[in-house]
């Protein structure tokens, strides 16, 4: 199953993105997580000793230069559309608590022809990725879908967009959902967090009508203490969201197996 997660900055996306490994770990599946997102939080939500050591993709010059021929930061010249990236996620994915991980970095954007050799590896790093079989991939994405390309979309089996009762958070899963539409992603689904109530879940179902919830996340005050103290956010979570993203789990291996027939 391919799952790419996207989101307001803010709303939870990288959390339940970590969450979802997890659950997917003690199920018995193999887990890839990519880090999508330039503020790069996963594998520290994910609780990986010295994530600050995790080097993103896009920032690996010499790698880009073997596999692209050409250097980052050079323009004007010529490089690989198409580079060898097979061997990657065994050579460089870390792991921790039977996820593994990989950081892709920023992509950048038109007008700096200098940086397509790192545009190139990525896109074919996440095409790569997204088309092996026999693993879990869930792709946390920052408020977009940079990372995906129509090659990619079809291969992409649920988009989901984390929202929380607010304006804000509801105009941007409208955007994705329209961007991700565009390039043929059609499984968008969502998900509601920091729920205090079901009048918060009854905002988010009467202000994004098109869209189907896969579940609503409690709010969890643990989770903020977590943070300001340091502590590990993931072994410090509340049964309501661990049993919130049990049910979330489950639909997601419902949807999973009607692809499959």
């Amino acid at each position: 199953m391919k799952i790419a997660v996207s989101g307001k900055g803010g709303v939870g996306k990288t959390l339940l993105s970590a969450l979802l490994a997890l659950e997917f770990v003690r199920n018995g599946y193999s887990v890839l997580a990519v880090d999508a997102d330039p503020d790069t939080n996963l594998a520290a939500t994910l609780g990986f000793p010295a994530p600050e050591e995790i080097i993103p993709v896009s920032e690996m010059a010499d790698l880009v230069e073997e596999r692209t021929g050409a250097k980052p930061g050079q323009p004007g010249t010529l490089f690989k559309l198409n580079p060898k990236v097979d061997d990657i996620p065994d050579k460089y994915a870390r792991e921790h608590q039977g996820v593994r991980i990989m950081a892709m970095g920023r992509l950048k954007r038109g007008g700096s022809g200098c940086y397509c050799p790192e545009n190139a590896l990525l896109q074919a790093l996440i095409s790569h990725l997204l088309l092996r079989k026999n693993e879990v991939v869930i792709l946390d994405m920052a408020a977009g879908i940079e990372h995906l390309g129509r090659a990619t979309a079809r291969a992409v089996n649920v988009f989901i967009v984390v929202v929380e009762p607010g304006r804000k958070s509801i105009d941007t899963a409208v955007r994705i959902k329209k961007l991700a539409a565009d390039i043929g992603v059609t499984n968008i689904v969502a998900a509601g967090n920091k729920i205090r109530s079901q009048a918060d879940r009854d905002y988010l179902k009467s202000n994004l009508p098109d869209f189907a919830f896969l579940g609503f996340i409690p709010y969890d005050q643990s989770i903020i203490d977590a943070d300001i103290s340091g502590k590990d956010t993931i072994n410090n979570l509340s049964k309501p969201v661990k049993d919130e993203i049990a049910r979330i789990f489950n639909k997601l291996i419902v949807i999973m197996q009607e692809k499959i027939q």
